[in-house]
């Protein structure tokens, strides 16, 4: 007797219903944002680990993001920060009705509310680029050790003070140092707005003018030193620090600025991906691709991965810019 094989009209592998009554696509999808988020998930864990062993010295997100867009000079802790967030949350919210709209066989509001996706993401990176480019120019600017601690200046208000706003300038040839040129801790990509000698003469010349150190005390604040032990620590000092990068950040721990960098720029390569993912099938639609096929479903399956995608973020901001 031979085996008798029925086959069902709508296979799995052919985009029938699968298992739970998904297609092929849609299942797919989902082992990519499953994989995907497990991922993100090591990311965010490695983050906390880092935080809390350094926890001393971490920076404090009110103090590093404060900038925000034709308001030079106006302290805005985290608030551009929440506006992105909100943007990217909203652009969830009109790929929701593009898919209800794709349910009901509706091509003008597709069209619709995907542009209205695109544009929102165009937004959020743009914002995210903004923010990197302050991030990494800093504001402030302060001094390194030759340990490595961050010595930031205040006023007797304990404010912020930049080095432009007392470091004095001094007659002297400057050079870019590299690692092959002495000591084995120095290295800069290009030369800094002062050198550590202008900035410890200014300082001490403006006896108003104190050290906070990156240790942070119990009431989550860096702690301010007195004007004495100001004095000795600028001894210390090996490097100016302007901004951050990979190897220096004038805000606290360096672990900070590469996460930082790391974290947020693979959220945005994912952000940036989903973008052109939506044009092209924006363009689809247009051209009544899945009009003719009588189904929007490759509308919904992108729509999976941008909601898989904010909701990454929801993650990072609650961890990296709240906790």
């Amino acid at each position: 007797m031979g085996a008798t094989v029925t086959t069902n009209e709508h296979a799995l592998l052919d985009g029938g219903p699968g298992p739970l009554g998904a297609t092929y696509g849609k299942m797919m999808m989902w082992f990519f944002i499953l994989s995907d988020a497990l991922t993100f998930s090591g990311f965010l864990a490695a983050y906390g680990f880092s935080r809390f062993k350094f926890i001393e010295t971490w920076p404090i997100a009110d103090e590093v993001f404060t900038h925000f867009p034709f308001l030079h000079g106006v302290d805005a802790p985290m608030y551009y920060v929440a506006l992105m967030t909100f943007i990217l949350i909203f652009s969830s919210v009109t790929m929701v009705l593009a898919v209800d709209a794709g349910h009901q066989l509706k091509k003008t509001k597709v069209a619709v509310y995907m542009l209205l996706t695109i544009v929102g993401g165009f937004i959020f990176l743009g914002s995210q680029a903004w923010e990197w480019k302050n991030f990494i120019k800093g504001e402030y600017g302060a001094l390194e050790t030759t340990g490595g601690s961050v010595l930031q200046f205040v006023d007797k208000d304990g404010k912020r003070v930049a080095l432009a706003d007392f470091a004095k300038v001094l007659p002297e040839e400057r050079e870019t140092l590299t690692r092959d040129k002495g000591v084995w801790f120095m290295g800069e990509s290009s030369i800094p707005s002062f050198s550590v000698a202008e900035v410890a003469e200014g300082f001490k010349a403006n006896p108003d003018i104190y050290i906070r150190s990156e240790f942070v005390n119990k009431d989550k604040k860096k702690i301010v030193l007195s004007r004495e032990e100001s004095l000795k620590r600028i001894e210390d000092a090996k490097y100016v620090v302007e901004g951050a990068n990979l190897a220096h950040n004038e805000y606290g721990h360096k672990l900070f600025a590469d996460f930082f960098f790391f974290i947020t720029g693979f959220h945005g390569f994912h952000v940036f991906s989903g973008v052109m993912i939506n044009i092209i099938i924006f363009f689809n639609v247009l051209l009544g691709t899945y009009e003719r096929r009588g189904s929007y479903e490759m509308v919904e399956k992108v729509g999976l991965y941008w909601h898989f995608v904010d909701l990454v973020w929801v993650f990072v901001f609650t961890f990296f810019y709240l906790v």
